[in-house]
């Protein structure tokens, strides 16, 4: 039987790791070493190929600020940009947060300079509403509604699991016709008005949620690495269970404090 194992591409690790969003490649590649799953973690920055990012199985993107923003999209085109696109059209998972999420929209507004295009995969965009206007800082919890991730995620955890996560954006995303990740419970979400936190499209998981994420809901990170395989060796993946009792503590004792403990 052949050996599985996973190529994991981190989009522009110097550009795009703000708020400590490594944090989620780590994670995920230790829940394969911890179940013996060979894993490559492949730096998909200015100097990498586009045969490098057509190879990885699972893609991580974290956030940026406005300068570096700009230096990713004018480094994210032609090939680069057509392979990244067909990979999520393909179903390759993805979990980008903040910054990189702006990247796969219609386009992000700074608040100063001219607008960033993006590459119109996900009908969104996201504008900044001036130098003037209060951040969107803060823990964020939120109920997946996305689906079949929130079936996904009922399936295996028994319960339909809340997301929590820690925000900090400037900029404010209006989904068009993709479907929201979640509901927010509390935080602001996308845009602090309409109640929704994140974008889904096909295995790709779009978020505002630092923290970083797949830290505080490992659960998420065994989805992406379970789809990834799936996705790559074509054949229904059962992840070996791990011991995920020390996150799930940290978690009640997050809900308890912001009075979610429900």
């Amino acid at each position: 039987m052949e050996t599985m194992e996973l190529k994991i591409g981190w989009l522009y690790p110097t550009l795009m790791s703000t708020y400590g969003d490594r944090g989620n490649v780590i994670c995920l590649q230790r829940r394969c070493q911890w179940r013996n799953l060979p894993v490559t973690i492949i730096p998909l920055d200015q100097q990498a190929s586009p045969t490098q990012l057509k190879e990885v199985d699972l893609i991580v993107g974290g956030g940026a600020q406005d300068r570096q923003q700009e230096i990713v999209m004018r480094d994210l085109k032609g090939a680069k940009a057509d392979i990244l696109r067909d990979k999520i059209e393909s179903g390759t998972p993805g979990v980008f947060t903040c910054g990189s999420p702006q990247l796969l929209g219609h386009y992000y507004e700074p608040a100063l300079g001219q607008r960033i295009e993006g590459l119109g995969l996900l009908d969104f965009v996201s504008k900044h509403p001036g130098i003037e206007a209060k951040r969107c800082i803060g823990n964020v919890v939120f109920e997946v509604t996305a689906s079949p991730l929130a079936e996904d995620l009922k399936t295996m955890l028994g319960i339909a699991p809340l997301i929590i996560g820690f925000e900090n954006h400037g900029g404010r995303t209006y989904l068009g016709k993709v479907a929201p990740l979640g509901k927010v419970i509390k935080g602001y979400g996308n845009n602090g008005e309409d109640g929704y936190e994140g974008a889904f499209y096909h295995h790709a998981i779009a978020t505002y949620s630092h923290g970083p994420l797949l830290p505080k809901n490992p659960f998420m990170a065994d989805w992406l690495i379970q789809k990834a395989l799936e996705q790559k060796y074509q054949t229904s993946i059962n992840l070996t269970k791990l011991d995920d009792s020390l996150a799930f503590q940290a978690r009640e004792a997050m809900f308890k404090r912001l009075d979610l403990n429900n």
